[in-house]
């Protein structure tokens, strides 16, 4: 791992970056374990070699030190995290809510974690059987009490599925063609023999008209799932229709005057005035290509390199398995 990690977009110190977060105390926590610090294996020996899958507990020592730091006198507490720290916070988020003070805020924001439970382009579920692995290589059986008998243990690992008993207010941050998602979900490697979506799974502008339909089939299904939601009164989301992976800790993707607008909020703004009460934010933008103010991987790639390179607190798109813990 990186010795320094740059702290950029809902992690920056900058204020015209950051208008409501930029003087919060923030700790990233590295990401390392394989299952969103979930594991937590009794047996260290499996088919002979030596596994140490325990997230759960640099989850608890990470929080234990934290608490000892200050983190149990904060006002306001905020738990996010990017892709997998993105699941990380809603596996987590109700437990973060536990240690603080009662009276405090405390929410969470998952970005770019809501996974879907799909099948891949031939047909395969190629994320559930990849689940399906990491319960049983990581012995999560017990983990999610949320899943009954009958459903498939990699099922118990989506979010959909652990959204449903989460207390916490939650903000779910999300593309609707999660640029990772379409590269390891919905066209895996594996499923695409002929190479026929080596182009479209790397810039979306270089699909071709079937692939977009199957594109925008992929869209429904998150806004399916996510209408779920809808009735989880202190929860927000904020659905663009851009083909990226993480916005959150990009300041570009974050909040400048070139950043993604929905209804002419940034996220940043959107995020913000849902943490502090400020509104109801509940958006979800428009079908593939109608927005124009997205930054698109292909497209965009050269924009971000030259935005990171001009900015020293810049974090790009290389660290995005990390959860955030921010106390004030």
């Amino acid at each position: 791992m990186e010795r320094q990690i740059e702290f950029a977009g809902i992690l920056s110190n900058d204020k015209f970056q950051n208008p409501d977060f930029y003087n919060w105390n923030k700790v990233k926590i590295r990401y390392c374990d394989g299952a969103s610090f979930s594991g937590n294996v009794k047996n260290e020996l499996q088919n002979g070699t030596k596994f140490f899958f325990r997230g759960q507990r640099i989850w608890e020592a990470v929080m234990s030190e934290l608490l000892l730091k200050g983190l149990r006198h904060a006002k306001q507490a905020f738990l996010t995290g990017c892709s997998a720290g993105g699941l990380a916070t809603f596996i987590h988020c109700d437990n973060f809510r536990t240690l603080l003070p009662k009276d405090s805020r405390v929410k969470c924001l998952a970005d770019g974690g809501f996974f879907l439970d799909v099948e891949d382009i031939s047909g395969q579920r190629t994320m559930r059987a990849f689940y399906n692995d990491v319960v049983r290589l990581q012995d999560l059986r017990g983990r999610f009490p949320h899943c009954g008998p009958n459903v498939d243990l990699g099922q118990c690992f989506f979010p959909s599925e652990v959204v449903k008993d989460i207390i916490t207010p939650v903000f779910v941050l999300n593309p609707a063609y999660d640029a990772w998602q379409v590269q390891h979900v919905l066209s895996p490697v594996a499923s695409d023999p002929q190479h026929s979506w080596l182009e479209c799974r790397l810039d979306i502008s270089k699909c071709d008209s079937n692939q977009l339909e199957i594109l925008q089939g992929f869209r429904k299904k998150l806004h399916d799932t996510i209408s779920e939601l809808k009735h989880k009164k202190d929860w927000g989301f904020f659905i663009d229709s851009c083909f990226i992976h993480c916005q959150s800790l990009n300041s570009l993707t974050w909040h400048s005057p070139s950043s993604l607008r929905v209804n002419n909020k940034t996220i940043a703004e959107a995020v913000g005035d849902w943490f502090f009460d400020r509104r109801e934010v509940k958006e979800i933008d428009c079908e593939y290509p109608c927005n124009p103010t997205c930054h698109n991987l292909g497209r965009a790639r050269g924009s971000l390199r030259k935005e990171k390179e001009a900015n020293e607190n810049e974090s790009g798109q290389d660290q995005e398995n990390e959860s955030t813990v921010m106390p004030r």
